[in-house]
């Protein structure tokens, strides 16, 4: 037959598959398989996806142990990164050693403790073993005739795709030619907005619109193709009996298609996305799996029948021995004399003190001293004592760690108060621009969107702002449809080429002049005009959402979002609420350094309800009845912070108070040097950035419009902290742009159910974000995206290295390294910092099983601040 086969031992005894098995039992199956995998959201509504989220009953060490078994996937930082981290102060080694105590403490070995200790240190310098020792002849000959060791557990064959372990005449794995034509089929279906052909049968599923084409598919020798024209016509059942053929016993059916699921995890997340989103594709993951795995069949059937074994992994002996030679200072003479169970322990202990939980113990003390550092921050901090009653504004900016650095600077300039909270404001909207047919919704992607919040323009203004919108739409879609055609094709460069090379070569070498050139044309052209927001209740659908708020859901909200950003009194005469967003050029991942929560979604439009709300006559006297009364001269209006180039644009403004209309001047006259202020902060990270450069906002700008720049800004890269709590805690603290900060005072939460939704609500969203910078610093080629020089836009959906790889999920190489070898960001799991009696945090952890399970099972770290100021780690 060709080809080779590495399970081809004696066969184990197992029950095997019945074809009966009832459909929603492989349902459920799939189902549970897919815990090891996450959602993946579209590129042009990105939003950051915690790996591991359905994997957070197991702890972060045994998960990292099986990925790294089964996929060869490491999630702890490499030993350059620690070493590098050391070497810069970022790591105080103190805490190393205090961790490995208690590791020593934990062990049941009756090796000397100096002996142990010594191994340890030695070891957790992190160097190579010698290549001479480990090939030395004396050392490999003791290993050879060494057989008392075995510590390794037995392994599941099932863990990995059987076509995994077989190879084709060429020297191929299977798996390798099977993850071609997956990713083939994926694009193909689930390609919105590229092809110019859709493929046939989309409408019938991925399943059937496979099963149709599959019979005709060059890529497949003629027998494979044979041997799926008689498949099953339900997924279910295709899926079913592929897993009956291959012999996958029924015990271990999850765990094979586990395997299959975290083979490309990017493709088969993007269906799990698909199948939450909607009733008619709700099987979709299924269908994927059917798809795949009825391939695998196609492919493995010249192989077959192949024996499945269980076996034991037998552990190096070689590199155990050299690490006590090199390591422990022990001689081969010293070792020849130990009795053979001795030398099994001390064996055993090498074995167990591995790379992993030298590194594990690395990252635990890294972590440990920033929790240290922020601490004495936050505990020596020199408070502020200016009376709120003199605060002459009010700023809420997203809890985002780009607001931080920008918070520090504007308070520097005034008596001016800033608030944290999540960024869409806690109104959940889908947001209907001015004359658009579609709206999107702009909350976080684990909320669904209550309400539809339409623009609306004066009658004669919006029809002559419709037909501009109408003519470039035609313009653009004339030129993609001329780009998808066989034969208009072939004439577009002679038609485009003059105007696209003018704008190559402006771009090129005169990007601002371009790019300020391109902006004002757009807006000369569209020249949108002023709009009012509909906020009014309309009727609607049972299947939609409503259009507009009820008073009493306008009432509740604005009270809701008042209560969250702990401004119930002591209102200053202007109030701004300040969503953020982000521009750059020539990005496909734009939308992931607009907010890290809501799907590329910014958050001025919501800012901009908010305080529309905030204004109206009839929410300010029902506030007024339930204690929260605001001044007749506060007004509120909304900005947006761009992060790119640290401005604050003003999207709303209505007619202003005498109060706060000295508020707004006074704004308007520091804004320029906050703004210059932040850029040369922030620009200052960036590698390429010159420090003598004079003009930090031109620079900025340049970033953004340059389209050759492939690192606009740095997004939320070396976050590592979320800290809820009052202002004061670190109003004179340069956080270092590090830390999400969100308000709350425990005095106004006697029941503690503001504190449980914060950490419900913007809790998770932190650490989803944390999680993906994490995952995608310390392994880029699995849950990163690669190098943003390379990558290739594909199917309107992702990214992709060359043309045929796994939809890449994580961040680009770009925004979260420095230089090829040198990290940016500092792979630390979120420490969540909460100021409030330790009771508090008691009640909570005793509430939220959910969250308790995050903290003990190291997903994230937990600290207080009591009233006294104790810190205390949990």
């Amino acid at each position: 037959m060709g080809g080779t086969s590495v399970l081809t031992k004696e066969n184990v005894k197992t029950k095997y598959i019945n074809t009966n098995l009832p459909e929603s039992n492989i349902n459920v199956l799939v189902e549970s398989a897919s815990r090891v995998i996450a959602p993946l959201w579209p590129i042009s509504m990105f939003a950051a996806r915690h790996p591991w989220m359905g994997l957070e009953k197991q702890t972060f060490h045994q998960v990292a142990d099986r990925l790294k078994h089964t996929r060869d996937v490491d999630i702890y930082p490499s030993a350059s990164m620690i070493l590098s981290a050391k070497n810069i102060g970022e790591i105080d080694e103190d805490f190393v050693k205090m961790g490995l105590q208690r590791w020593l403490d934990s062990q049941s070995f009756t090796i000397p403790q100096d002996e142990a200790e010594r191994f340890c240190l030695n070891a957790l310098k992190l160097e190579p073993l010698p290549a001479n020792l480990l090939s030395s002849p004396e050392l490999e000959k003791w290993a050879e005739e060494y057989n008392g060791l075995n510590p390794d557990r037995t392994e599941n064959t099932f863990m990995q795709p059987i076509s995994s372990h077989v190879e084709n005449q060429n020297g191929e794995r299977l798996v390798n030619i099977l993850d071609h034509h997956v990713i083939k089929w994926c694009k193909l279906y689930l390609d919105d907005s590229q092809a110019g052909w859709t493929m046939p049968n989309r409408e019938e599923g991925f399943y059937r619109a496979w099963k149709r084409l599959i019979p005709y598919d060059p890529a497949l020798h003629k027998k494979q193709r044979n041997s799926l024209k008689d498949w099953p016509e339900e997924a279910e059942l295709a899926l079913q009996k592929a897993l009956h053929l291959l012999e996958i016993p029924e015990s271990e059916i999850q765990t094979y298609l586990e395997g299959h699921l975290l083979s490309l995890p990017g493709w088969a997340g993007m269906m799990l996305w698909r199948s939450q989103q909607s009733k008619q594709e709700q099987a979709l993951l299924t269908e994927y799996l059917a798809v795949r795995i009825s391939m695998e069949w196609a492919l493995l059937n010249p192989y077959l029948p192949l024996s499945h074994q269980r076996y034991e992994k037998k552990a190096s002996i070689a590199p155990l021995l050299s690490s006590w030679i090199y390591w422990g200072d022990l001689t081969i003479a010293k070792w020849s004399e130990m009795p053979e169970a001795k030398q099994k322990e001390y064996l055993s202990f090498a074995y167990s003190f591995d790379d992993r939980v030298q590194r594990k113990l690395w990252l635990e003390a890294w972590e440990q001293t920033y929790a240290d550092r922020l601490s004495q921050k936050i505990i020596s901090n020199q408070r502020k004592t200016y009376d709120k009653k003199s605060v002459l504004a009010q700023f809420a900016f997203c809890i985002d760690v780009r607001s931080e650095p920008f918070r520090r600077q504007l308070e520097k300039e005034g008596p001016f108060e800033t608030m944290g909270m999540a960024g869409f404001f806690g109104v959940p909207i889908a947001t209907s621009e001015l004359a658009s047919q579609h709206s999107h919704a702009s909350l976080p992607v684990i909320l669904k969107p209550k309400h539809k919040i339409k623009e609306s323009a004066d009658k004669k203004a919006l029809q002559s702002y419709q037909e501009r919108k109408l003519a470039i739409h035609s313009i653009s879609y004339t030129f993609k449809t001329m780009k998808q055609n066989v034969l208009a094709s072939l004439h577009l460069p002679e038609l485009s080429g003059p105007f696209l090379s003018l704008q190559m070569v402006a771009r090129s070498f005169v990007p601002i002049t371009a790019a300020r050139f391109i902006r004002n044309l757009g807006h000369t052209w569209l020249r949108k005009p002023n709009t009012t927001l509909f906020l009014n209740h309309v009727p609607h659908r049972e299947e939609e959402i409503a259009v507009g708020f009820s008073k009493e859901e306008k009432v509740n909200y604005a009270r809701q979002a008042l209560k969250m950003m702990n401004l119930t009194k002591d209102f200053a005469p202007l109030v701004v609420i300040c969503g953020h967003g982000s521009k750059s050029t020539n990005n496909p991942y734009a939308s992931s350094l607009d907010c890290g929560a809501c799907g590329g979604a910014s958050g001025g439009f919501n800012a901009r309800v908010l305080a529309t709300l905030c204004n109206l006559p009839e929410v300010r006297e029902a506030l007024s009845y339930e204690g929260i009364i605001i001044p007749a001269d506060t007004v509120f209006i909304a900005a947006e912070h761009q992060t790119t180039v640290d401005e604050l644009h003003w999207l709303y403004v209505p007619e202003l108070s005498q109060a706060a209309k000295e508020a707004f001047n006074r704004i308007e006259a520091i804004l320029p040097k906050v703004s210059q202020q932040a850029n040369a902060e922030r620009l200052a990270q960036l590698p390429n950035f010159q420090s003598d450069m004079k003009n930090p906002k031109a620079e900025a700008h340049r970033f953004a419009e340059d389209w050759s720049e492939i690192r606009p800004e740095w997004g939320l890269a070396r976050n590592a902290a979320f800290i809820i709590g009052q202002r004061e805690l670190t109003e004179d603290c340069d956080l270092e742009g590090r830390a999400f900060l969100h308000n709350y005072d425990w005095k106004q939460d006697e029941s503690g159910d503001l504190l449980a939704n914060i950490i419900a609500g913007p809790g998770t969203v932190t650490q989803w974000i944390n999680l993906q910078y994490y995952a995608s610093t310390v392994a880029p080629h699995y849950y990163g995206s690669g190098n943003k020089a390379t990558q290739t836009v594909t199917a309107g959906l992702g990214v992709m290295q060359g043309n045929g790889s796994d939809l890449l999920s994580g961040l680009p190489w770009q925004s979260v390294m420095q230089s090829d070898h040198e990290a940016y960001h500092s792979p630390l799991r979120l420490l969540i910092v909460i100021q409030a009696p330790n009771e508090y945090v008691k009640r909570l952890l005793e509430n939220d099983s959910a969250f308790r399970e995050k903290v003990q099972n190291g997903w994230l770290r937990l600290a207080s601040v009591d009233p006294e100021g104790y810190w205390k780690n949990w």
